[in-house]
């Protein structure tokens, strides 16, 4: 069995799991109101501004010879998601929402989870684990993003022109990436390093999870104090 195929069989419980939240089914479906997108913009920011920073901080543990084709592929990675964060900003300001306050920002706790356990991860398990959230971030939204971002434009009547940037650009046209992790991870045959990338995938689903639920908290809340 190819790695990963494994990868996907081995966090197949994990994935649905992070998929029957109620959140992710209302999006696809009916889109949501522009209140709660931008409450997922604000967090998904905190997150994406750090995923070159991660990749750099794993290129520099990355110092034997048979890691080469990965530093390439993890230098590939910065150059595709460079400047990403500043598209979600873009897409707050339009919808209404202070670009300005979420950047001064740290981003809600299940983010800064999410993040502190990567670097840990990176700093003390093994740098390629990265990969595994990767898998998750990337694979989760090639198969939901361009659906969200169509069903939330046509529920608040505007254009997937603007406001939708990050969303779109994750979606179906980034299957490219998809195509290029899989062709990468088979290149590992490490079992050791196997494991630690599945069960990075795994904490990742329980975590970006974590997220979803926090997003849809605040909001629910917000709105029982306006009420």
């Amino acid at each position: 069995m190819k790695f990963y195929d494994r990868l996907i069989k081995e966090t197949e419980h994990d994935r649905n799991k992070f998929l029957q939240r109620k959140i992710l089914s209302t999006v696809v479906k009916d889109g949501v109101s522009k209140e709660l997108y931008i409450e997922y913009l604000a967090q998904a920011y905190h997150h994406v501004r750090f995923t070159c920073p991660l990749f750099e901080r794993a290129i520099k543990l990355m110092k034997e010879p048979g890691d080469k084709a990965f530093v390439d592929a993890f230098e590939e990675y910065i150059d595709e998601e460079k400047g990403h964060e500043e598209w979600i900003l873009n897409d707050i300001e339009f919808m209404g929402g202070d670009k300005e306050k979420v950047r001064a920002q740290q981003g809600d706790l299940p983010v800064q989870s999410m993040i502190a356990y990567m670097s840990h991860t990176i700093d003390t398990v093994n740098p390629y684990a990265l990969l595994g959230m990767v898998h998750v971030l990337e694979g989760t939204s090639v198969n939901m993003a361009t659906e969200a971002a169509e069903a939330i434009s046509k529920k608040l009547e505007i254009d997937t022109k603007k406001g939708f940037s990050y969303l779109l650009s994750h979606g179906k046209l980034d299957i490219s990436h998809v195509d290029f992790f899989i062709n990468l991870v088979n290149k590992i045959e490490d079992k050791k390093t196997q494991d630690q990338i599945i069960q990075t995938a795994k904490m990742i689903y329980y975590l970006w999870g974590n997220m979803f639920d926090h997003v849809q908290d605040n909001f629910d809340q917000n709105i029982r104090l306006a009420a």
